[in-house]
């Protein structure tokens, strides 16, 4: 971080110290209306609270919060706001009895907090529009280099740029049939150039794009910058993957990029994700074990067979498990029946089944899968082997949906692709959506999509 982005961001941390100060004084007020600055006890009090909020929030700062956040108004912020709070409000509480504060309601240690994360998480997006209009100045003013920028790609990235508190300058080309200009970007001529464009302007970062340079002449540029005393910034070039997580590693003394980089990688979050689905499931299967019971007894009672119908599916690392399932279909002797797609008004499904399908009842069992471990209760839909098959030959990447455990629902149903896999469309749509959910995989993400599960609209029978 360079100088320009410490001061920004020491300007978004001013703001929020004033904001929570204005907030904690007009909360005490409310709840103290007869209060008079020579009730000394209430007064001290008052001040030791106000010290402990300040105090908190910094630790939060400067040990919880990255300070990218400051520069990503997107998801990014909104997580760190949440985890912030809930530190917040069980570090003041612990305090305030530590220390037994008294004179102010219990409400009075809490309320604030909420009030303050919410005006903070609203009023930052608008707080860093207005320094960028008003302190365009004070943001990175940024030289892009090389060939490797086009209109496909360079839209997504400068706009990124721009949250991350960089301006972007212009831009040095290394092709010889040069454009005037890219993106609404001067062009200050070529890679040769560097050195007049770094003299004439006052440029504090360049971003050089290595696809399409030479080793020489990148080491070349990075000699020119650091004769300038500018940063530099290194952009790889991306493999045709449709990934967009790359994490640098170093090994030795050379730097790896791990490939399709998921969240669920980290130790921390494949237990965090474990211990939801065991307690998700539990309960579930605890609340809803009178109607499991309802269930059997009506499928007993409308065909011969057993109740379960267990399918073989294939999970996380493509082992092959038994999918729970209430059974909504006639028992049929062909072997070759359990391998056929479900069609519309199939003769196979029973009446029970047709009313267990309609609702997903029939689903209900794989909670069992869950608490084995064999599934998650977000994930990729376990397909049917010989379906698995069909999409590996059709869907280069698809299985690397065996990355993670197959869920009871997922990203790619509550987005409408659970319907049939005919076209290449319905094919890729439904790979793409599972590949998105594991690269960008968090706690919030699977309370969103159990949401959508249960009040969404995009409903729609499948397997």
């Amino acid at each position: 971080m360079n100088s320009k982005n410490r001061f920004i961001l020491i300007n978004l941390l001013a703001f929020e110290f004033v904001l929570l100060n204005v907030v904690l004084t007009i909360c005490f007020m409310f709840n103290l209306p007869d209060f008079t600055f020579s009730d000394t006890a209430i007064l001290f009090n008052m001040v030791r609270l106000m010290v402990i909020y300040n105090i908190t929030w910094l630790v939060i700062i400067m040990y919880i919060r990255n300070s990218e956040f400051y520069f990503d108004p997107n998801f990014g912020y909104f997580k760190s706001i949440v985890t912030s709070l809930f530190f917040f409000v069980g570090f003041v509480i612990s305090v305030v009895i530590l220390l037994k504060i008294r004179y102010f309601p219990r409400s009075t240690f809490i309320i604030p907090i909420f009030i303050f994360s919410y005006l903070n998480l609203v009023s930052h997006k608008y707080l860093l529009r207005y320094l960028k209009k008003r302190a365009s100045h004070l943001f990175s003013d940024t030289l892009l280099i090389g060939s490797g920028y086009d209109d496909s790609n360079i839209k997504s990235f400068t706009n990124a740029m721009t949250q991350y508190g960089y301006n972007i300058m212009g831009y040095l080309e290394n092709k010889e049939d040069r454009p005037k200009n890219v993106m609404n970007f001067n062009i200050f001529g070529g890679v040769d150039d560097l050195s007049e464009a770094l003299a004439n302007n006052r440029i504090d970062d360049i971003f050089i794009a290595m696809a399409g340079m030479k080793y020489d002449k990148i080491m070349e540029t990075i000699k020119i910058a650091d004769s300038f005393g500018v940063r530099v910034k290194l952009i790889p070039k991306n493999p045709l993957l449709k990934s967009k997580n790359y994490k640098a590693v170093t090994m030795g003394d050379l730097a790896v990029f791990k490939l399709r980089e998921s969240p669920l990688d980290h130790f921390r979050s494949t237990i965090l994700k474990r211990l939801f689905d065991f307690c998700f499931a539990f309960f579930v299967l605890i609340l809803l074990s009178p109607l499991f019971i309802i269930i059997a007894i009506l499928i007993k009672l409308d065909s011969k067979g057993p109740i379960f119908y267990t399918p073989s599916r294939k999970g996380e690392a493509s082992k092959t498990f038994k999918c729970f399932k209430f059974r909504t279909m006639s028992v049929s002797q062909d072997p070759k029946s359990g391998l056929q797609s479900t069609i519309v008004n199939d003769p196979r499904i029973t009446r029970i089944g047709k009313f267990l399908r309609k609702g997903d009842l029939d689903e209900l069992p794989q909670f069992f899968n869950v608490l084995r471990g064999e599934m998650s209760v977000i994930g990729p839909r376990p397909h049917r082997i010989n379906l698995q098959n069909d999409f590996r030959k059709s869907v280069n990447h698809y299985m690397v949906r065996s990355y993670i455990k197959p869920g009871i629902t997922g990203w790619a149903q509550v987005n409408g692709w659970r319907g049939p896999t005919v076209t290449d469309e319905q094919k890729n749509q439904r790979v793409n959506h599972d590949l998105w959910y594991i690269e960008n995989w968090s706690p919030w993400l699977d309370l969103k999509i159990i949401f959508l599960t249960i009040f969404g609209s995009h409903h729609k029978k499948a397997f």
